[in-house]
């Protein structure tokens, strides 16, 4: 079996607008290996979000090829491609992007339930009180503050033990000291559960922590990596 757990092979995303066609991203070519935590870094604008779309398979490229676990994404309709992400990915974004309707527990026992999940009910209160928010599982999302909130969608992210993380600015939203905590419990529990992270950031001291860095500049990937 291949250690690359995503192989994306010259990707590129063109959009129209009402004035020209915009090259979001040209000629994309990368391997990501399982288990290693990769940081996809740039200027506002250069396309990082978008490789990160792609590449979990949210979007589909204009041009090129990605394998995720193993399956080619442009090969799949909608269903399976929701299906592979949930079986195989997590997500943790910067807008935390909980239900308002449900407690904490009920959001980090969502995917757990979906998945089947007997346990889900125990496996989510394990799971805040190892993110530290045992007080606050029966609390809103408005009742919880910025980093409660991300703690949460971290919590309910590692919930299914997913092979791939995808961060998308996973602190862009919170106070420095907030920031650092975050980013330190992503970081634990990635290694603890041994799971390959992917990061879109513009934080320099965050991509450091990564193993690894992608580079994009006007839509194109610098050679080397930085």
């Amino acid at each position: 079996m291949s250690d690359s757990v995503i192989i994306a092979t010259h990707l590129s995303k063109v959009v129209s607008t009402s004035e020209a066609e915009l090259t979001i991203l040209d000629d994309v070519s990368l391997r990501i290996e399982r288990g290693s935590s990769v940081a996809i870094v740039g200027a506002s604008g250069s396309g990082k979000s978008t490789l990160l779309s792609l590449l979990a398979g949210l979007d589909l490229p204009t041009h090129g090829e990605v394998e995720l676990a193993g399956k080619s994404l442009t090969k799949l309709d909608e269903d399976q491609r929701a299906a592979l992400r949930a079986e195989h990915v997590g997500f943790v974004f910067q807008s935390f992007q909980l239900l308002g309707s449900l407690t904490a527990l009920e959001n980090v026992m969502l995917p757990l339930e979906l998945h089947g999940r007997s346990d889900a009910r125990a496996r989510a209160s394990e799971l805040l009180s190892r993110v530290g928010l045992a007080p606050r599982v029966t609390h809103y999302p408005r009742q919880l503050s910025g980093g409660e909130q991300q703690r949460v969608a971290i919590a309910r992210a590692f919930a299914s033990e997913p092979d791939i993380m995808f961060a998308d600015e996973p602190t862009g939203n919170l106070d420095a000291a907030t920031g650092q905590r975050i980013t330190d419990l992503l970081f634990e529990l990635n290694r603890e559960q041994g799971t390959t992270l992917v990061m879109v950031t513009h934080d320099a001291r965050l991509a450091e922590r990564c193993a690894s860095a992608l580079h994009l500049e006007a839509g194109r990937l610098l050679e080397p990596a930085l």
